[in-house]
């Protein structure tokens, strides 16, 4: 491919992919398209957190560590001072308030930013029912989540695009970060997210950071479908 367009911080590659070597040759059919990772719970076992200071180290790419903690305040805030200490830069936790803030705690003295879940883009109002989540629109849910997580000292959230106009609408949003997953390219298949928008949508709509997994590392050719987006993205 010729005329590659440079990375672009705003794109989030997620590596959903089966092992730290699965991960690396991603990363190298990728190249300089892209400069920001997700690493998620799923390669825990696999040699995530390897990956992730190698692609830190020595190749210079950003690094999402995606592992949505929740615990007991004193177990979130060991867990995340001993995240810190690979320098990575951002980390996730369930958005209750106690979570944030003994995450907050955790990181306290490090750059790693701390993003509250709101409520996972997989889930719709039935699979809330399910959970006995207390009645409201997911939106309203989302937005009530997102605000008391930033009070708490959250540096930014988790949210789908259709909610992130209403969490940057809100006061306590600013100068916070929104980090959107389920986006997907124009016509790529949904798999199993609900609640989904265009990288381009996404972006006006008020998010700061795109998550994308399956449409770049499943495509035939990784780093055209990755270059696809930055073309979609780079006038936004």
């Amino acid at each position: 491919m010729t005329d590659l367009l440079p990375a672009d911080d705003r794109l989030i590659v997620a590596m959903d992919v089966p092992n730290a070597l699965a991960g690396l040759e991603l990363a190298e059919k990728l190249g300089d398209s892209v400069s920001f990772y997700k690493i998620g719970l799923g390669m825990l076992t696999g040699g995530g957190l390897a990956l992730a200071n190698e692609l830190k180290d020595e190749h210079g790419k950003k690094i999402f560590l995606d592992m949505k903690l929740f615990d007991i305040g004193a177990t979130v805030e060991a867990a995340v001072r001993g995240l810190a200490q690979f320098d990575l830069d951002f980390l996730t936790v369930h958005g209750d308030p106690h979570v944030v803030r003994a995450a907050k705690q955790g990181a306290a003295g490090k750059d790693l930013k701390i993003l509250a879940v709101t409520i996972l883009t997989s889930l719709d109002r039935g699979d809330l029912d399910a959970a006995l989540i207390r009645d409201g629109a997911v939106a309203d849910l989302v937005v009530e989540r997102a605000g008391r997580a930033f009070l708490s000292g959250a540096d930014g959230v988790i949210a789908s695009p259709q909610e992130a106009a209403l969490i940057r609408a809100l006061p306590e949003a600013a100068g916070k970060l929104i980090v959107t997953p389920g986006v997907r390219p124009a016509g790529a298949a949904l798999g199993d997210q609900k609640r989904v928008e265009t990288p381009a949508s996404a972006l006006k709509a008020g998010a700061d950071h795109l998550v994308v997994g399956r449409p770049i590392w499943q495509a035939a050719d990784p780093q055209a479908a990755a270059q696809a987006i930055l073309r979609e993205i780079a006038e936004i």
